[in-house]
C-alpha cells in the first residue's frame, strides 16, 4: 500500500473515533438531562406539598385566634355593661342623697332663722330691762359698777392689802428657794475637782548621758533648742530629768514632744533640732482639733463650723488663773444644761453659749479687742446661731441679758469659777506679766520673734538681720529695756538679750 492510502485510513479511523466519541457524549448529556428534569419536578411537587400544609395550619391558627378574640370581646361587652349598671345605680343613690341633703339644709337654714329671731328678741328684753334699771337708779351701768367696786374696795382695802402683802412675801420666799435649790443641784451634780496648771513640765530621761548630748558642745545644742521652742530648759543634776520651764502651755507642749523625739533619735544637733520642733507643732495643732471634737462631743453640742471647734481646741492649752479655759468651758456647759433644764430653758442654746463663752482667749494675744468681743466675732464669722452669741455675750456683763439663756451662762460661769481652790489669781497675774513683755519687745518692728524665759527674768529678742544692724540692735535693745522699765512692773531685774543671726542656705545637686 502506498503512503497516501494509509493516510487516507488513518484519516477515516480517527473521523470514525471522533463521532463515535460525540454520539455517546451525547447519549449520556441526554440521560443525565432526563434525570434532572425528574428531580426537579419531585422538588416541586414536595414544596407545593409542604406549602398547602403551612397555609392550611396558618389559616387554622388564624381561625383559633378569632374565635378567640370574639370570645374576649364578648366577655368585655359583658363587663362594661356590669359596670355601666353599677354605675347607675351609684349615680341613683347619690341624686337621692343630694335631695336629702337639700332637704336637711333647707330644714336648717329655718332654724337659723328662728334662732336669730329668738336672739333679737332676748337682746331686746335684755336692753328693755337696762334701760328700766337704769331710770329706776338714776344711774347708768358704768356708773353703777364704778359705785359698786368703790364700795368694795373701801370695805375691804385693809384685807386686801394684808393679802397682797402676804402673796408677796411667799412669792419672793419661794423664788428665792427655788433659785437656791436650783444652784446647790447643779453644783452637786458637777462637783468635780480642778487642778491649777504649772509653769513647768519635766522630760524623763533613759540615763543621764543624754543631758550631756542635749546641752552639746560648749552649749550650742540647747541653745538652738530654746531659740527654736521659746522655752527654758532645765539641766541640773537631778537624775534622769530635763526641766521645761515656760509659761506657755503650748510651748511647753510643742518643746516636750520635740525634746522626746530627739531623745528617741539620738541625733542631736541644731538642724535635726529645728526639724523636730517643726513636727512637734504639727502634732500639737492635731491635738488641738481632737480636743476641739471631744469638748464639743462630751458636751453634746454638733452644731458649730469646724473651725469654730479648731478654735476652741485651742482652750486646752491656755488657762486662766490657773484653771484650764477648755475644762471650765466644759463643766460650765453641763452647769448651765443643768439650770436650763430646771428652768424650762432651751438647754442646747445655754450649753453651746457656755462652751464658747471664753472662744475669743484663744486669738486675745493675735486680735485686738476683749475676749467677749474677739469671740463675738469669731463666732458670727463661721455663722454661729444669733441665739448662742446672745447667749455668750453677756458673761462678764460687758451686754445687757437679752434672753434667760444669757443669765444661765453668766451663773455657770460664776458657780465654776468660783469654787474653792478652781482659780489661782497669781497665776494669772504672772502670765499676764510675761504675755505684756513679749508684747512690748514685738511691738518693735525689726523684731522677728521673742521669749519670756527664766520666770520673766530674762527677754530673748530674734531680730530680722536685714532690717538691722548690728549697731542699731545695741540701740534696740537698749530702747527695750528703758520701755520695760517706763512701761511694766515687776520685780527684781530683767535681762534683756539681743540676738542677730544672718543664716544663709544653698544646696548642692
Amino acid at each position: 500500500m502506498s503512503e497516501t492510502t494509509i493516510i487516507l485510513l488513518g484519516g477515516l479511523v480517527l473521523l470514525l473515533g471522533l463521532a463515535i466519541g460525540y454520539y455517546l457524549r451525547l447519549v449520556i448529556a441526554l440521560g443525565k438531562k432526563r434525570s434532572i428534569e425528574i428531580d426537579i419536578k419531585q422538588m416541586m411537587v414536595g414544596a407545593k406539598e409542604e406549602a398547602q400544609k403551612v397555609v392550611e395550619e396558618a389559616k387554622k391558627k388564624s381561625e383559633d385566634k378569632l374565635a378567640e378574640l370574639r370570645e374576649e370581646e364578648k366577655k368585655r361587652e359583658q363587663d362594661f355593661k356590669d359596670t355601666e349598671k353599677r354605675l347607675i345605680k351609684k349615680d341613683d343613690f347619690l341624686d337621692a342623697r343630694q335631695t336629702e341633703l337639700d332637704k336637711e339644709a333647707e330644714a336648717i337654714k329655718v332654724k337659723v332663722e328662728e334662732i336669730k329671731k329668738i336672739q333679737e328678741r332676748v337682746s331686746k328684753v335684755e336692753e328693755e330691762k337696762r334701760v328700766e334699771l337704769e331710770r329706776v337708779a338714776k344711774l347708768s351701768q358704768e356708773d353703777a359698777k364704778e359705785e359698786l367696786m368703790h364700795e368694795i374696795e373701801k370695805k375691804y382695802e385693809e384685807d386686801i392689802l394684808i393679802r397682797m402683802q402676804k402673796l408677796e412675801n411667799m412669792g419672793t420666799e419661794k423664788l428665792e428657794s427655788r433659785a437656791k435649790d436650783i444652784l446647790a443641784t447643779s453644783i452637786q451634780r458637777l462637783a468635780s475637782s480642778t487642778a491649777s496648771d504649772l509653769m513647768t513640765t519635766t522630760v524623763t530621761l533613759p540615763n543621764n548621758d543624754i543631758k550631756g548630748k542635749v546641752i552639746g558642745k560648749e552649749g550650742r545644742n540647747i541653745r538652738a533648742f530654746e531659740r527654736a521652742s521659746g522655752v527654758e530648759l532645765i539641766v541640773d543634776d537631778t537624775p534622769g530629768s530635763i526641766i521645761i520651764s515656760s509659761f506657755d502651755p503650748v510651748r511647753r507642749q510643742v518643746a516636750r514632744l520635740a525634746l522626746e523625739n530627739l531623745i528617741l533619735d539620738g541625733r542631736i544637733q541644731p538642724a535635726k533640732i529645728e526639724e523636730l520642733v517643726e513636727k512637734a507643732k504639727e502634732d500639737i495643732n492635731k491635738i488641738i482639733k481632737e480636743k476641739g471634737e471631744q469638748a464639743v462631743f462630751e458636751c453634746g453640742v454638733f452644731n458649730f463650723d469646724p473651725r469654730i471647734v479648731a478654735i476652741l481646741g485651742r482652750l486646752y492649752f491656755r488657762t486662766s488663773y490657773g484653771q484650764n479655759v477648755l475644762q471650765h468651758s466644759v463643766e460650765m456647759a453641763h452647769i448651765a444644761g443643768m439650770i436650763a433644764e430646771e428652768l424650762g430653758a432651751d438647754v442646747q442654746i445655754a450649753k453651746a453659749g457656755a462652751l464658747v463663752h471664753d472662744i475669743g482667749k484663744a486669738l486675745d494675744h493675735e486680735v485686738q479687742g476683749t475676749h467677749v468681743e474677739i469671740g463675738i466675732r469669731i463666732l458670727q464669722k463661721f455663722g454661729a446661731d444669733e441665739r448662742i452669741i446672745t447667749a455668750m455675750k453677756s458673761h462678764h456683763e460687758d451686754y445687757p441679758y437679752e434672753t434667760v439663756e444669757a443669765i444661765i451662762v453668766q451663773t455657770a460661769d460664776a458657780i465654776s469659777g468660783g469654787r474653792p481652790g478652781a482659780r489661782r489669781d497669781s497665776v494669772e497675774n504672772y502670765i499676764k506679766r510675761l504675755q505684756d513683755l513679749e508684747a512690748l519687745a514685738n511691738s518693735f518692728e525689726a523684731v522677728e520673734k521673742s521669749y519670756a524665759l527664766q520666770a520673766g527674768r530674762e527677754i530673748r529678742i530674734f531680730v530680722t538681720p536685714e532690717k538691722i544692724s548690728d549697731t542699731e540692735a545695741k540701740l534696740m535693745a537698749r530702747e527695750i529695756a528703758q520701755k520695760i522699765e517706763q512701761e511694766l512692773k515687776y520685780p527684781g531685774e530683767i535681762r534683756v538679750t539681743m540676738i542677730r543671726e544672718t543664716r544663709i542656705i544653698e544646696y548642692a545637686r
